[in-house]
Formats: C-alpha cells, structure tokens, sequence
C-alpha cells in the first residue's frame, strides 16, 4: 500500500471543463477573438492558465498573450465554480485514502489561489494533507520540482509514492520524478493519448483507482 497520493486536479478529481470553457470563452469575446468548442479546450488544459490561453487566442494574438492571460485570471478567480463537480465514486474512494491512513495532496499547474478556492469548494471536508498550485519560483508540471517539495513536506519516500493524473503532463511528471504514476481514464485525454506519452498503469473509475492505491 503507498503511504502518500499526489494527485492532478483538473479532469483527475474535479471535472472542471465547463467552468473553464465558459470562462476562456467569455475571456475570448471580450477581446474579439473567435471561441473554442469544448474538444479544443479538452487538448488545451494541462500545462497552465498561460499555455490554455496561449493556444486559445493563436500565434496571430501571440503579443496580446499578457493581456488576455490577466483579464482571464481574473474572471477565473471571480469564478463561483458552479458548472464543475466531483466524479462519481471519488467521495468514496478520497474517504477510504484518508481512513487507511494514506496521506493525499493535490498537485496542479492551475494557479495557486484558485487551487485553494476549489479545496475550499469541493475538497476541504477530506482534509488534503497539501495542496499546491502554480507558485512563483517553483517549476511547472512536468518539472519534478514541485513533487520534490511535497515529498519532502509529507516526509515520505518518493518510492512511497503515487502519482495519479489524467494527462500526458502527468506521465511525465510521474517519470521526471522517479515515482509510480496511475493515468485515470475519466478525464480529458484518452488512453491512446495516455499510453502515446509512456503511460503503462490505468484506472477506468475511482473503484479500480482504490484498488490500485490501497490493494
């Protein structure tokens, strides 16, 4: 049984695609700029609110990034979070972690305030042992470096471990940091995609997840 679980958060435990294409797509009007249909959105999240944006408004708009980046923060961090919700089985699935004694945390490139905005939303009542967003002077995920800070807090060996993500970002993350990684298939990638970028280990629902964390 691994003792810890870093955890993805967008598409792995909170299905967030409608809150973050309603607000890139609001973002996107407000400048005149084209919108994006729900597939685009799916392939565009995973590396950070800069990256979604960036491949949202296209290279012609490259030089607008900063602007658009901001007012899109902004929006998102107003956000009530009302089309997003937890999977089914996870209640279940987060309640047994914690009463094995597993430590679980949350490891996103979203940005730091609006991880805790939805912890204090959707996550608070299972107790995160840590939850880490996108953080001035620490690298992005698939940088190892994030990682290395959380093992290091919950004082357990990488070998310990378990990396659970739903996107290609994870895979590598999991790999650069030399620990287990379980690649969810309830996301926003499928499993072609997933085994594309290394991944070897799966879970259709957050019953075979349990299995795969606790035995």
């Amino acid at each position: 049984m691994y003792k810890a679980v870093i955890f993805d958060l967008d598409g792995t435990l909170l299905d967030s695609l409608n809150d973050i294409l309603f607000i890139l797509n609001n973002t996107l009007e407000h400048f005149g700029l084209p919108q994006i249909t729900r597939e685009q959105a799916k392939n565009y999240i995973g590396n950070g609110a800069r990256e979604l944006v960036r491949l949202a408004i296209g290279s012609e708009n490259a030089h607008r990034l900063d602007e658009i980046l901001a007012y899109y923060k902004k929006e998102y961090a107003l956000s009530d979070n009302k089309l997003a919700s937890l999977y089914d089985g996870e209640e279940a699935a987060l309640c047994a972690f914690k009463e094995r004694g597993v430590k679980i945390a949350i490891l996103t490139n979203k940005p730091h305030a609006a991880a805790m905005r939805a912890n204090g939303i959707f996550f608070k009542k299972f107790g995160f042992d840590l939850i880490l967003g996108q953080t001035d002077g620490i690298a992005l995920k698939p940088a190892p470096d994030a990682v290395y800070k959380i093992v290091e807090e919950l004082r357990v060996k990488k070998e310990e471990c378990l990396f659970v993500g739903d996107g290609e970002t994870d895979v590598e993350t999991a790999k650069n940091a030399g620990m287990d990684c379980v690649s969810v298939l309830w996301g926003y990638r499928t499993k072609e995609q997933l085994e594309a970028a290394g991944a070897t280990r799966f879970a259709e629902n957050f019953k075979k997840l349990q299995r795969e964390i606790l035995g």
